[in-house]
């Protein structure tokens, strides 16, 4: 699904991320972990085409995504409330989404069904534009219009962040049920390290910008992951 091949970002002369190869197989859900400033939000960046590496090349289905738009037909990301339109409400932003992808109104009901818990009666029906949302409620609502077109591939940048406990534990269903039902191939990065191992079968660690830890989740990995980052 997504080859890395000798990517490197370089601001202001520092190396900020340096990933010789990395390969995300369909079907695998893969957690990124690391500290602040690690890289993390770079690297997603880049295989969004959103910013060009300084060398190296990101394929998505073996098409080079800074000379291709096909992969963005079936792509959904969130990294942040720069991806939202904050002058729609809601419901106008979900139509948005789903002019792009030919999808009706019908089609949206139906996709959002499964959001329904997750919104938690805060985000449709309330009369009022994106902008006047909590942070939560934003990331709520990027979240769900990421998943709208159900994306081959889902690309999500902190998206416990900002939510409350009983809406982080919903993210998490709904994510493990999104993988089950449609199959996504999702690329989550997260702070935490509970969650994120409980919604992925691959963790990694991107420190400094290098990957320097590449696992498959099992019993032992929250305590290596904790053992790691207080080390």
């Amino acid at each position: 699904m997504i080859a890395i091949k000798n990517i490197e970002k370089v601001y202001s002369g520092k190396v900020v991320v340096n990933i010789p190869e990395l390969t995300i197989a369909a079907g695998e859900a893969v957690g990124l972990v690391g500290n602040n400033g690690a890289g993390k939000t770079t690297l997603f960046r880049m295989i969004l085409d959103l910013i060009r590496p300084s060398k190296g090349e990101v394929y998505a289905k073996g098409l080079n995504v800074a000379q291709s738009e096909d992969w963005k037909v079936y792509t959904g990301s969130h990294l942040d409330e720069g991806f939202l339109i904050d002058y729609l409400t809601a419901e106008e932003y979900f139509k948005f989404i789903a002019d792009l992808h030919g999808l009706s109104d019908g089609d949206v009901s139906e996709r959002l069904l499964p959001f329904m818990d997750f919104f938690n009666d805060e985000i449709l029906n309330q009369r009022k534009y994106i902008r006047d949302f909590s942070k939560g409620n934003q990331k709520k609502i990027g979240i769900a219009a990421a998943a709208l077109s159900n994306p081959e591939l889902l690309i999500l940048d902190e998206p416990f962040a900002n939510l409350d406990p009983s809406s982080q534990i919903r993210l998490k269903n709904l994510l493990r049920l999104l993988r089950e039902q449609k199959h996504m191939t999702m690329l989550i990065s997260s702070h935490d390290l509970s969650h994120v191992i409980e919604v992925c079968e691959r963790i990694m660690i991107l420190e400094k910008g290098h990957l320097v830890q590449d696992m498959q989740t099992n019993e032992n990995t929250l305590r290596e992951l904790e053992t790691y980052f207080t080390v």
